[in-house]
């Protein structure tokens, strides 16, 4: 190959390496663990402060959140979590997992104890929207509180036009009103579908409150709900709200 042409070629592979998108986080584990008052809770903290977390960690980058439910049907209750560039990343991070061998000693030990760790694990894929930021550790370190919205939609295209509202008019507002999502997706493994889920970070629960007023304050509002109802009727019928605390050892915080 000609020398003039040979570096003309290394120049526009480095211009489309240079413009090559950037990987995105697609899909959500969501795995919350349903607990009881007593020593169980500190074991799971444990195994997955000291053993779970260390090992993913080793086999991937994505981005892990482990929170303590403080309002909720199911108090106390952990929720882990965790950001996948695709299906196929998640299983093989998993099959990674099960394989570690300080993953397979904390889970003895987790086993242990004389009372279950906890009762139940409820485990649900949330597949994010195409609007949806990629989420980015909090540059202050201190424990946020997070608040969990899933909203349910009766039909798929009521979840479309739900979307639609998000993304456009809606995401305006709550950003005037200082509720900044780090995450809108909807599930694709588990209950409730379809449904709109979300989670949304505050520095505490002053500046939720704060924040929620404003949102119900503002002059747009009304309208937007208004139009969204005349357009698809109504595209919510049902929605949970889950308030929780980042851990202090969550990578995500």
């Amino acid at each position: 190959m000609h020398r003039r042409r040979f570096l003309g070629t290394l120049g526009a592979l480095s211009l489309a390496k240079a413009a090559a998108p950037e990987k995105r986080t697609r899909f959500y584990a969501f795995e919350h663990f349903t607990l009881r008052n007593g020593s169980g809770a500190s074991r799971l903290h444990d195994f997955v402060s000291q053993a779970l977390l260390p090992a993913m960690n080793r086999v991937h980058s994505g981005p892990k959140i482990i929170l303590e439910q403080l309002v909720g049907p199911h108090t106390p209750e952990v929720l882990a979590i965790y950001g996948f560039s695709s299906m196929e990343e998640m299983w093989d991070v998993h099959t990674k997992m099960s394989q570690d061998e300080a993953v397979g000693k904390g889970v003895q030990v987790l086993e242990s104890g004389a009372e279950p760790a906890f009762e139940s694990l409820d485990s649900s894929v949330v597949e994010a929207a195409g609007y949806s930021p990629e989420i980015k550790p909090e540059a202050s370190g201190i424990p946020r509180i997070f608040e969990l919205r899933i909203y349910h939609s009766p039909t798929s295209r009521q979840l479309g036009l739900l979307h639609e509202r998000f993304r456009g008019p809606e995401i305006k507002i709550f950003h005037r009103a200082g509720i900044h999502p780090i995450l809108y997706g909807s599930t694709v493994i588990g209950p409730n579908i379809p449904n709109l889920t979300y989670v949304i970070p505050f520095t505490d629960l002053a500046a939720r409150e704060k924040a929620w007023n404003a949102f119900a304050a503002d002059p747009e509002w009304p309208k937007v709900r208004k139009d969204s109802i005349d357009k698809g009727g109504e595209i919510v019928t049902s929605n949970q709200i889950l308030l929780y605390k980042a851990t202090k050892y969550s990578p995500i915080r």
